[in-house]
């Protein structure tokens, strides 16, 4: 069984192109001076259909994370960490905690993007607790 894979929109594509390299990209709003996460037409602040694409830190922090012990498919490998992660840059993203046992995980720590294959076509950004980048 696979996983449901994304199938990106016109959008949504220099995100996953992005993610491809190795890279997480936001789109930015000048006139309001924010970065936004998921892709969209336009700012969602202030209305501007003029948006730009940055590459940022991905640094974050963990604000709220569950541990999937029993996975939802025979596509998935239980446990799991699903988290929501606030950028230093602004949004909040939903990922994946990887490379670390779910016991060690607590709100407030930082964390790094890091990129996995999830499909032969589309790489995704998973976070790692910060200063675990090496494993």
């Amino acid at each position: 069984m696979s996983r449901p894979t994304p199938r990106p929109s016109p959008t949504e594509l220099p995100f996953y192109e992005a993610c491809a390299r190795g890279e997480l990209t936001l789109q930015h709003c000048e006139p309001c001076d924010r970065f936004l996460f998921y892709p969209r037409t336009h700012c969602d602040h202030c209305h501007n259909p003029t948006l730009n694409w940055r590459r940022v830190s991905g640094k974050g922090t963990i604000v709220s994370y569950t541990v999937v012990r029993r996975a939802v498919s025979e596509a998935f490998t239980a446990p799991y960490v699903i988290a929501l992660i606030d950028l230093v840059e602004g949004p909040r993203m939903m990922s994946q905690i990887v490379d670390t046992e779910p016991e060690a995980l607590a709100v407030g720590q930082s964390v790094s993007v890091a990129f996995e294959a999830w499909s032969d076509d589309i790489k995704l950004p998973v976070f790692k607790l910060h200063g675990v980048l090496g494993k």
